[in-house]
């Protein structure tokens, strides 16, 4: 069960787990641009965030930042429902040039294909996912509070960071 606010909340589409491929989404980027991210091979960690603009999620991106600093081995993209405009004030802020912030407010492919989309207030759940370099998900996460941050531990281990 998911919460946010420790209220029970229903997730829209269809989740994904360990096993499974992770599929292949279309997202805008900070600059509006429809990009299809999967369709570059290697290991990634895909994290789902509800808004760039909140405490929690702009921690969770800045802890990434720091984590995956000498480390190019590794891509990490990050979903919100945020317009492109938070995205690229928040890379511009952050001097980020490592994540790949990703917006799925206009298509909501991600969400659909993730089961990751809150019904109740529009936003994503906070999720993590490890995605080796065939496509197959090595990890998954879908954080019982969203409130709460991931497992940072396990996601790095997974990843092979640890």
């Amino acid at each position: 069960m998911i919460t946010f606010g420790s209220k029970p909340v229903t997730l829209e589409g269809t989740p994904i787990k360990t096993g499974d491929t992770f599929p292949s989404f279309k997202a805008l980027d900070a600059d509006f641009n429809e990009v299809e991210p999967m369709s570059k091979s290697g290991k990634t960690i895909v994290l789902a965030v509800p808004s760039i603009d909140t405490p929690v999620c702009s921690l969770e991106l800045g802890k990434f930042l720091h984590f995956m600093n000498g480390k190019p081995e590794v891509r990490v993209i990050s979903v919100s429902q945020d317009l492109p405009f938070a995205l690229a004030r928040w890379n511009r802020d952050h001097e980020n040039d490592r994540i790949e912030t990703l917006s799925n407010f206009h298509l909501e492919d991600f969400s659909t294909k993730t089961g990751t989309k809150m019904k109740e207030n529009g936003l994503l759940c906070r999720a993590a996912f490890v995605v080796d370099e065939n496509g197959k998900i090595i990890y998954d996460e879908y954080v019982s509070e969203v409130a709460n941050e991931p497992d940072y531990v396990a996601l790095l281990e997974a990843a092979g960071l640890q």
